[in-house]
């Protein structure tokens, strides 16, 4: 807990700035994902519109990952590799974009359907979304992360759905990954005590059947170990005396 970085004001300030253009890029390429348009043609979107507010990737070659953003298709979950891969009907797609803006990261994420009309389908993104926002609400000053976890649980409880347990939130500021974790699942401890100055992501990873998942040769992939859908909304937050703020908003 003592390596919690607490941002000053002037600090949250340009992660506001980092955070919007971080969903600028996500607002475009999700936009962007329809039927017949590949993989790396999104990246390749990501990537112009970056160049044109003045970001760069926080993604491209950290610990070696060889893209602008993440982008993974129906049971893959997170850190799918853009390629000539080919967006369907029926697909879910899940984009995730960082970028850095003045030295601070801006991280967010959101999973698409792509004229999908399985109603399962379509409520694991509706719920996966509904999570990240109640945890969004638990995160307020004298709460501790296992509320934030509590919250985002719930919902997959109460809608049959798995939550996935490797991949986490985290902290964030002038690295990607910071303290605090942010797991998506109750655990034994109440966790950090959340503090005005704090800034993290939360992201629920929701999935349609089991929670367990296969890591892929490529050493990136993360997918369903059933093959069944998955979803991944993210959002990057500070805390303030007022509540949670949300620094990449839609």
């Amino acid at each position: 807990m003592n390596d919690i970085i607490i941002k000053t004001e002037e600090e949250i300030e340009i992660m506001r700035q980092a955070g919007a253009r971080a969903a600028e890029v996500l607002r475009i390429v999700c936009d962007a994902v329809v039927p017949g348009i590949t993989t790396k043609e999104l990246d390749d979107l990501a990537l112009g519109v970056m160049d044109s507010i003045g970001v760069k990737s926080a993604f491209l070659n950290y610990m070696g990952y060889p893209a602008q953003t993440c982008i993974s298709i129906n049971d893959t979950i997170i850190h799918g590799i853009p390629d000539g891969r080919k967006v369907k009907d029926g697909d879910v797609v899940s984009v995730d974009v960082g970028v850095w803006y003045n030295g601070f990261v801006g991280d967010n994420a959101k999973t698409v359907a792509v004229n999908v009309t399985d109603p399962k389908v379509l409520a694991l993104l509706e719920n996966t979304e509904k999570a990240l926002m109640a945890g969004i609400k638990a995160a307020k000053p004298g709460n501790h992360v296992g509320d934030v976890s509590r919250a985002v649980e719930k919902v997959a409880i109460d809608n049959n759905l798995s939550v996935v347990r490797e991949f986490v939130g985290h902290g964030c500021g002038r690295s990607m990954h910071e303290e605090p974790q942010v797991p998506n699942y109750r655990t034994r401890t109440k966790g950090a005590l959340l503090r005005e100055g704090m800034v993290f992501c939360i992201e629920p990873m929701f999935n349609l059947g089991t929670r367990r998942i296969r890591m892929m040769p490529d050493g990136w992939t993360v997918v369903t170990s059933d093959g069944k859908f998955s979803a991944h909304f993210e959002h990057m937050i500070a805390i303030t005396k007022n509540g949670a703020e949300i620094l990449t908003p839609r």
